[in-house]
């Protein structure tokens, strides 16, 4: 019996339980390991805060996914990969043993502190969110640190929520760098301009906020260096063109936790969602004792940013466009894409 553990819920991994479904083996056990038994697909997160669509619209049911695949699921959260006894200790300190263990546990944000409310875990996030949204009296001022696509999307989908309430409420936007090209960075500007939010560039953050908001950069779990997987530089585990690990070829890693060897691609669900076909297949043919096929990554890729009302901005190397269409492009590919696991 082979023991397939799949550690993580991510878009990847839902992509793997999806196409398991009708992959039959006697022989192969999958658990799946996550905190929550949704995932929240995070395209559609900023629509949630706007209020175009309910928190359950941006989620995909991990575990009626696994039940359809055969897949048993353990809701706890990864504390530590042992890759010499092959297992992994979970945090109610439970282990589980495997034969073949795949990851797709995501990262955490650059340079989060204490004072700071990271956007992941969404769960603990929107809690935060919820609370500013109900509060009796008083106006919320929030910032939000970091703006990349995520970070200008989450403030123009927060000022528009606030515009949305009679007692109103403030966001500012602080950042060192707009990482966008010329025409897409200028677009970015004219719509932070109509909300009304302030763009802070290389300036210290003042104290009066009611919260602030981190969207930064990504940075790797710490379990990755700690598991005895090689990893590149920033603590990411390198895998070859098969999405299998460089050091370990009983170990998968796809999403935000991996860097394919020899490339610098972003840290991007769309990355990811690309890799969840060929690692789905090739975990069905090392199962078999198949030969596996090559992860090529897309030369460019669709951005789609949303600016808090039913309005995006689209870009594709040097192309760009914006407009009400856009964003009904953007609400139908996410919908399409959510609606694949239901």
């Amino acid at each position: 019996m082979t023991r397939l553990l799949l550690l993580g819920g991510g878009h990847a991994h839902a992509l793997v339980l999806l196409k398991f479904k009708d992959f039959v083996s006697k022989n192969l056990h999958v658990t799946l390991v996550n905190p929550t038994p949704v995932h929240t697909y995070s395209g559609m997160v900023p629509g949630v805060i706007a209020g175009h669509y309910a928190s359950a619209d941006a989620q995909i049911d991990l575990s009626r996914l696994a039940k359809r695949a055969g897949a048993e699921v353990v809701l706890d959260s990864v504390q530590r990969l042992d890759t010499d006894g092959k297992q992994v200790v979970l945090a109610s300190g439970a282990s589980l043993q495997y034969d073949v263990a795949s990851l797709n546990l995501g990262s955490v944000p650059a340079g989060a502190g204490e004072n700071a409310i990271a956007v992941k875990p969404f769960e603990k996030f929107m809690a935060r969110w919820d609370e500013l949204l109900r509060r009796g009296t008083g106006a919320p001022r929030v910032a939000v640190v970091g703006a990349g696509a995520g970070g200008v999307e989450l403030a123009m989908a927060m000022k528009f929520a606030f515009d949305r309430q009679a007692k109103g409420g403030s966001v500012e936007l602080f950042t060192d760098r707009l990482v966008f090209p010329p025409a897409v960075a200028a677009s970015i500007r004219r719509a932070l301009d109509g909300l009304s939010i302030p763009l802070h560039l290389n300036a210290a953050i003042p104290s009066g906020f009611d919260a602030t908001f981190r969207v930064t950069g990504a940075a790797a779990l710490p379990l990755m260096r700690e598991s005895g997987l090689k990893t590149d530089e920033r603590g990411y585990v390198l895998v070859d063109e098969s999405l299998r690990s460089v050091s370990h070829p009983d170990v998968f890693a796809a999403g935000d936790n991996a860097s394919l060897q020899g490339m610098a691609l972003p840290k991007s669900g769309v990355y990811a969602v690309r890799q969840g076909a060929v690692l789905a297949e090739n975990l069905k043919r090392v199962v078999r004792g198949m030969p596996m096929l090559d992860y090529v990554p897309q030369k460019a890729s669709l951005s789609l940013i949303s600016c808090g009302r039913k309005y995006a901005i689209a870009s594709r190397g040097g192309w760009s466009a914006e407009g009400s269409w856009v964003w009904w492009w953007k609400n139908w590919l996410d919908r399409r894409w959510v609606a694949r696991f239901s």
